[in-house]
This record gives C-alpha cells, structure tokens and sequence, in this order.
C-alpha cells in the first residue's frame, strides 16, 4: 500500500489508473484542498462540503461507491488537566481503492501508524488498511482512560486526606470531560453496531471485513463501558466529598459544643458570686485565700469535671 502526506495530481492519478491502493493522510488541509480532491477522486458534493465546515457528529454517509466516515479521536495530553481540546475530528473517505483522512491538527496515532506501515514489506487486504486507520483512531481512546483512571484514584485520596474546593473544582472537570468523551464515542457505537455493513458493501472490500469491523465494535463497547464506569465513580467522588465536608463541620460543631458546655457552669458561677459579692465578704469570704479557693477553685473543679466527663463518653477525640 502507498502512504501519501500530501495532494500530488499526477501520483494520485496513477495509483488510481493502475488500481493500486494508497491512503491519502492530510493535516490541516485548505477549503481549496479539499474541494481540488473531491474533483481528483470524485467526491460526492455533500460529502465536501462537510469537510470543508467540520464539525460533524461521528456518522456514516455512503454515496454509491464511496463514503464518508466522520469518527472523534482522542488526544493525550500531560498534564492532563490542561488538556483543553480531548478530541478530534476526522474525516474518513473509505473506497475499495484508496483511503483519505482529513483532520485540522496534527494526530499522533495516524503519523504512527502511517510509519509502521511505510516500514512494512508485507502486502495485506484492502479491508485489513480500513480496519487499521479506524482501530488506529479509535483506540487512542485508551491511553486517556488509563490517565482518567489514575487520576480518579488519586482525586480520591485527596478527598480522604482532606476535602478542598480544588478536589471540588477537579470532579467537576471530570465530569464534563468525562460526558464530552461520552459524546463522542456513543455516536461511533451506534455507527458500526447499525452501518458497518455498509462499508463492508463497498466495491472493493471482501466479505471478511466484518470481523474486522466487529473487532472496532468491540473496543467501542469497551470505552463506553470504562467511561460509564468512571462516571459512576465521579459520582461516588462527589458522594465521598460532601461526607467528608459534612463530617469536618461535625467535628467543629462538636468541639464548639464542648467549649460552649465547658462555659456554661463558669458563667453560672461568675453571676453567683458577682451578685452576691457584699454578702459573700461580709459573711463567707475572710480573706484572700478563701476567695482564691471557692471563686477560682471552684471554676476549675467544675471545668475540669465536665471534660472528664466527656472524655470518659469519647467526644474530645477524633473518630479515627
């Protein structure tokens, strides 16, 4: 198979006249551009047209002998907090003779494959390249849910440690991360679970192709599942954070309580022995010492009782 970068008339012209298949891989590619291939290739105009504007939902459209398979892929990013754009779209134009791949930036895991391939002798069915441009796209799904896993543990730790409006702010990222991955795969697994044979009925392509293109279905299933179950996990985040929060104002709520209760019979004391303080010196209190002893003494007696009584129920310690 041929790999081309770039739009070369008279080369595309010749693989085309002697059969030969080629993928057509262009990054970033102007309205010009495309509207120069469909003429090249004869390309349905409804199908340029949805090149030239981008974004497109992941769908399938077949005209006559040809396709348009728009797919989401994912784009790794360290750190993955600042990876503001998760996605991107391509553009798939499938035939029994040729693949063309459109994407506006630049996508590790076509530039990778397209290596492996130039570098490979081995000559394989056309349906085998199909498979590999498309499992190439949709398995970069992966390496973003291995960060998305990794850092769903470690968000939970940060929880446990102690909840901060950072771990808020963090599980709502996720979740609109999460829910734009969603988005995007859900729609590719609807495409393949119902249209896959229509690619399959391409002129060109054998009937084994579905084997491959079950093996795509498959992955996709796969990612949903993973990005279903993360979900359920953001949500027991949110759950764990709240309980944490709650339990932190708890705690604070009971060593006020402490203090308040510690207070009570010092206030009481304080106002019995302000308002009967002509009495008490007249009749109790002869001298210093004795003041010293049932003013103060008596405050700390009482202050030290009750903490002794609520250390005894196990309220002065934390719930380790």
């Amino acid at each position: 198979m041929h790999v081309i970068d770039r739009i070369d008339d008279a080369r595309l012209r010749d693989l085309c006249g002697r059969g030969e298949f080629f993928w057509l891989d262009l990054t970033t590619p102007s309205d010009d551009d495309i509207r120069h291939l469909g003429e090249l290739l004869g390309l349905h105009p409804l199908a340029v047209e949805d090149s030239i504007h981008f974004g497109q939902r992941p769908k399938l459209d077949v005209y006559g002998d040809k396709a348009l398979l728009v797919l989401q892929g994912g784009r790794e990013q360290k750190p993955e907090d600042e990876n503001e754009q998760p996605l991107e779209e391509i553009h798939l134009y499938l035939s029994g003779d040729w693949i063309v791949t459109l994407h506006r930036d630049r996508f590790d895991d076509l530039e990778r494959l397209r290596s492996q391939l130039e570098q490979s002798a081995a000559a394989k069915s056309e349906q085998y390249y199909v498979y590999k441009v498309v499992d190439a796209i949709v398995d970069s799904f992966f390496p973003i849910l291995a960060d998305l896993d990794e850092e769903i543990d470690d968000l939970e730790d940060a929880i446990v440690a102690g909840a901060k409006r950072r771990q808020l702010e963090e599980i709502f990222r996720l979740k609109r991360l999460l829910l734009r991955l969603r988005k995007a795969v859900v729609p590719m697994r609807d495409v393949f679970a119902r249209e896959a044979d229509q690619i399959v009925d391409l002129a060109g392509l054998e009937a084994d192709s579905r084997d491959y293109f079950r093996d795509v279905y498959d992955h996709l299933i796969r990612i949903t599942d993973e990005l279903d179950s993360y979900q359920e996990m953001i949500t027991s985040c949110t759950d764990l954070y709240l309980s944490t929060v709650a339990n932190r104002q708890g705690e604070v709520s009971k060593q006020l309580t402490i203090v308040a209760s510690v207070f009570l019979p010092l206030s009481f004391l304080t106002g019995f022995f302000g308002m009967n303080f002509d009495w008490e010196v007249d009749h109790v209190l002869k001298g210093p010492w004795l003041f010293l002893f049932l003013g103060l003494g008596s405050m700390l007696l009482s202050a030290g009782a009750m903490w002794w009584w609520f250390h005894r129920k196990g309220w002065t310690g934390r719930d380790d």
